[in-house]
């Protein structure tokens, strides 16, 4: 196995996914960029060296995550297949081609065999928000979906936390992911143009996400993505109209079983999930259930996960640990 982008915030994860779900590995390559060449990392009792990328990289590859950008992974990716190797990419490079199937293991664990090579790991806040979705379309039908995020800073990699940390220690940032300040503030992601009243990138991919990894591509979606001061998680505030009639005990009982999903809903105790709750932790947290009082069908809820585990490098591991089990 490989990863590429090793020393990145999701690379570094995806290091520590392996060993702590004890993943069988006969070996492990590690690359990044030349500026992070020649690092070394402790994994299991041995020093890795970081390697840089070149054409015969993955010759002794079977499979590589891939977290260094959209940029590497269309130079990159197609070199590995043609290797031999399978690449799961956490890039937006490839989501939305048709022959490369866009997979969150606990939704749709099929379409990952139907691949030619290159598997696409979900944006952050789409993996966090199907998983929460899945058990409650099987059993009750959507027939429109409403969400608005509050995403970490972390989702734009280490130089969304670098601009943040500048501006509460008071000292103008080295690089910035956004021109407006991240610190007591909420900011937007990047329009694709400057048109009035267009969608914001990640917006658009959570739209296009959503419905090919559900198979719905007619489903209704209004999203509003918003990145907050924090460090680490995402929540969402989700609004979904069902298409039959439910109770909350209905909810909670869909829910309760279902893999990677864990319920966090006691108003008495005021109990519900937060990004510090979710923490360095895999699964994805559901609260604040409630219905619409003025549509019986509407269901309202809080969704928060941890984005560079189960929104990154967690979702890639499990994809690679369904691709072996496939071998074995």
């Amino acid at each position: 196995m490989a990863i590429v982008g090793a020393t990145g915030l999701v690379g570094r994860t995806m290091l520590k996914v392996l060993n702590e779900k004890h993943v069988p590995l006969d070996s492990l390559a590690l690359f990044a960029s030349d500026r992070s060449a020649g690092t070394e990392i402790e994994f299991r009792g041995e020093t890795l060296t970081v390697q840089t990328l070149n054409e015969h990289s993955f010759d002794a590859i079977d499979i590589a995550l891939f977290s260094a950008g959209g940029v590497l992974s269309r130079a990159f990716a197609p070199i590995a297949v043609k290797a031999g190797c399978t690449v799961i990419d956490n890039s937006s490079a490839f989501r939305m081609e048709p022959d490369v199937p866009l997979v969150v293991p606990e939704v749709n664990p099929h379409d990952a065999m139907n691949h030619h090579g290159i598997i696409a790991n979900p944006n952050c806040s789409t993996i966090q928000l199907v998983l929460a979705l899945e058990p409650i379309r099987k059993i009750f039908g959507l027939r429109r979906l409403i969400v608005s995020t509050y995403q970490s800073v972390s989702g734009a990699g280490q130089k969304g936390i670098d601009q943040l940390t500048s501006e509460l220690q008071g000292i103008e940032p080295s690089q910035r992911i956004s021109p407006h300040p991240l610190a007591f503030n909420t900011v937007f992601h990047g329009r694709p143009s400057d048109q009035q009243g267009a969608s914001t990138e990640e917006e658009i991919k959570m739209r296009r996400e959503i419905r090919r990894i559900m198979s719905m591509p007619q489903l209704p979606i209004a999203v509003t993505c918003v990145r907050i001061p924090t460090t680490g998680g995402h929540a969402e505030s989700v609004y979904v109209e069902l298409e039959r009639d439910w109770t909350i005990p209905d909810i909670h009982a869909c829910l309760a079983d279902y893999p990677g999903l864990h319920i966090i809903d006691d108003a008495q105790q005021d109990a519900y999930p937060t990004p510090v709750s979710a923490f360095e932790k895999d699964d994805v947290f559901i609260g604040r259930i409630r219905q619409d009082e003025d549509y019986p069908r509407g269901l309202m809820m809080w969704v928060v996960a941890d984005n560079l585990r189960k929104g990154a490098a967690t979702n890639a591991v499990q994809i690679a640990e369904l691709l072996m089990q496939k071998k074995s």
